[in-house]
């Protein structure tokens, strides 16, 4: 029986009780115990000499126990001295009993695992493990590393290591070809990964005394990597599965309407860049196509993507049909339905909107323009996928700033096309996905890059400067809303909780109210009403106001030309993506701009690197590049949202270099050893194909 298909109540051992523990883990069946991977290693298998012992390492000690007491310090604690002729060492424990400080008597033999670390005489273990050895009695050393698993309460290593070896002695008892097929042929995968599946997973959780350790706790030991490629492998098929479906589902038919396309291009006031038209070609072309368009837009901040969504709804409502566009915030959303109000009414074509906090009478008026097909373009929140909404012939969806949405959420607006065929999907971010990203993350997209900005934008000059200059910044901020200019000043999360967020905007609101009396200062954060928040940033873009406080709700989307200063206080608490985006507020008309990254101290070395990082390119994508291997692939695709990639074993940064062999592996699959993929898919992905029926 295959692996997977074994419930883990089948195991000796687990009763009702164990088998809820284990599936706090996600730990189901077998399949999910053997893919239950050790986080890390202990090197049990040999005892190190206490004078031997390197600060911060963990080791193996054994020594006679020469004194055990109860200490007042800073806070209460059992010392146990013990030596072992090599030297001394301190055991320390925080939390104990006193049984536990009555059986460490003086004379017993003490065997302990810890880390080293400096204590007041020497070196010291905090709460290590141990074990008391009773008259003379020897205890084997272990005959292999001994693997660290992720647990939950209830749940001790000892009693995982068991089941795990319970599942590896099942395996090995019964076929171990049958249990573990190996879905990628020794062909396909790189010369260095040619192993089996079991001995990897067999090496993994039981490495032999001679492993690498080092090499095992980053990840990097061939074991390791080559059940790393193979996840990479089922991920990129999901995605080319999901791709290859929806490409053989039928699409609708967009012919262009150049007569149209000529007026909205006449009547804008900026003259398209060639990367804007060469995009625009590219969406047009695929438009025109009897097959679904699953198209991916990058651009840099400020580089023009709104205008090449709009031309891509023209050529939708052109042809009688609809179209929708969703952005994740409301002040993104307004923002998009109010220009596309002045686009599209001469043109005679009719805009909605729609979000969360719509009242109940709009709403109903707009989802009954939508599903009789009178509003020509709905634009809003995730509220466009909502059950309710019911479109008449949508043809096109647009996602702006995609990473902040899930897979599942694009493809649920996606589904409100008609039943006989699939809308034309497009997806746009201002947050430029590194390549490494993009490869693997979107691999059902076609890719198109607008890498020009539009004439007139000026650089962005950043400084980044400690917060105990801050009186110098407010003057530069009076000096420039004295020129005529705007500013933004840009409260950063203080802690996980909105709350505060939103308290430190207000304080700071308050502060600047009181050192600049003259200036007109409006306060904008996530906990305001929606017509609140509207009507500050209504009064900002009006020029009423000169300062803008807020928290990051501004992230995306908000375009004042005027505003030619950003101040943010806390950068080092953002990633370089956000930051970016942050910065790309300004810089959006003629005049110079700047931006203040406003930093408390102390800053580590990491801190600075990552401002300097800032302060020395306006280049999104270099600074994606850099925010990746710094945070990791989650927040530049949203691991928090629902669809988001989530490996097990594999890491983008790490393993990149193996994404081209990933992606001629996975192609090669599909066309020649197609009856492995469904299965190579089930094997590491629980929900089968990723996103295809969702």
């Amino acid at each position: 029986m295959p692996i997977s298909a074994t419930p883990i109540t089948t195991l000796h051992g687990i009763g009702p009780q164990l088998a809820d523990k284990l599936a706090r883990l996600d730990i189901h069946n077998s399949h999910d115990l053997l893919w239950h991977l050790p986080l890390r290693y202990r090197d049990l298998t040999r005892v190190t000499p206490i004078g031997g012992l390197n600060l911060h390492s963990e080791a193996l000690v054994e020594g006679i126990i020469r004194g055990c007491n109860v200490v007042f310090g800073r806070r209460r604690s059992l010392l146990c001295l013990i030596q072992d002729g090599t030297g001394l060492l301190s055991l320390r424990f925080y939390h104990f009993s006193k049984a536990q400080q009555q059986q460490m008597l003086p004379g017993m033999k003490i065997r302990a695992w810890g880390e080293a670390r400096r204590g007041g005489s020497g070196f010291e273990m905090y709460h290590p493990e141990y074990r008391l050895l009773q008259n003379g009695e020897t205890l084997p050393l272990a005959d292999r590393l001994t693997p660290v698993y992720p647990v939950t309460e209830g749940l001790q290593q000892p009693r995982l290591r068991k089941l795990v070896e319970q599942v590896l002695h099942n395996i090995t008892k019964e076929s171990e070809g049958d249990a573990l097929p190996n879905l990628l042929p020794a062909k396909l995968l790189p010369a260095q990964l040619n192993m089996a599946l079991g001995d990897a997973l067999h090496y993994l959780h039981q490495p032999p005394v001679e492993a690498h350790i080092t090499q095992l706790q980053a990840g990097e030991h061939p074991a390791q990597q080559r059940l790393a490629f193979e996840e990479m492998v089922a991920h990129h098929l999901s995605l080319l599965k999901l791709r290859q479906q929806q490409k053989h589902e039928p699409g609708i038919s967009l012919a262009q309407h150049s007569g149209l396309q000529k007026n909205f291009l006449a009547a804008l006031t900026f003259k398209l860049t060639n990367a804007q038209q060469r995009v625009i070609n590219e969406i047009a072309v695929d438009l025109q196509k009897s097959e679904p368009m699953l198209r991916l837009v990058q651009g840099d901040v400020g580089s023009g993507k709104t205008v090449v969504a709009a031309l891509a709804c023209l050529q939708a409502v052109a042809n009688g049909k609809q179209a929708a566009m969703m952005a994740p915030t409301e002040i993104l959303a307004a923002q998009h339905f109010a220009q596309f109000q002045r686009w599209f009414a001469p043109l005679g074509f009719h805009c909605v909107w729609l979000s969360g906090s719509t009242k109940t009478k709009a709403r109903r008026e707009a989802l009954a323009q939508i599903a009789d097909g009178s509003a020509h373009i709905a634009i809003g929140t995730h509220a466009l996928f909502q059950d309710d909404v019911q479109f008449h012939n949508l043809a096109l969806v647009i996602t702006d700033e995609q990473h902040r949405f899930g897979v599942r959420q694009r493809l649920a607006l996606q589904k409100k096309g008609q039943a006989s065929a699939l809308p034309h999907q497009l997806v746009m971010t201002a947050t430029p996905i590194p390549r490494t990203l993009a490869m693997s993350a979107y691999a059902d997209l076609d890719c198109s890059i607008i890498d020009e900005r539009p004439p007139g934008r000026t650089p962005i000059q950043t400084v980044v400067i400690d917060n105990q200059r801050r009186a110098t910044i407010v003057e530069r901020l009076r000096s420039a809303c004295a020129e005529g200019r705007q500013a933004y000043w840009v409260c950063t999360l203080i802690e996980e909780s909105d709350v505060l967020q939103c308290q430190a905007a207000e304080v700071t609101a308050t502060e600047l109210h009181e050192l600049l009396p003259e200036l007109r200062i409006g306060l904008v954060h996530g906990r305001l009403k929606p017509t609140e928040k509207n009507a500050v940033m209504d009064a900002f873009k009006a020029g009423e106001l000169h300062v803008l406080v807020a928290t990051t709700v501004i992230e995306v989307g908000v375009d004042v030309p005027n505003a030619s200063l950003m101040i943010i206080e806390n950068p080092e608490r953002l990633g370089l993506a956000q930051l970016h985006q942050l910065r790309g507020r300004v810089g959006r008309g003629t005049a110079a701009s700047h931006c203040v990254l406003l930093y408390s101290k102390p800053l580590s070395q990491h801190g600075r690197e990552r401002l300097a990082v800032l302060r020395d390119s306006d280049d999104g994508f270099v600074i994606a590049e850099k925010d990746l291997q710094l945070r990791g692939p989650g927040e530049l695709l949203g691991t928090r949202q629902t669809g988001a990639i989530n490996f097990r074993i594999a890491d983008l940064v790490r393993d990149a270099h193996w994404l081209p062999q990933v992606k001629h592996c996975a192609e090669q699959l599909l066309h020649d050893y197609p009856d492995n993929v469904d299965a190579l898919i089930r094997r590491w992905l629980r929900s089968g194909e990723r996103y295809a029926r969702t």
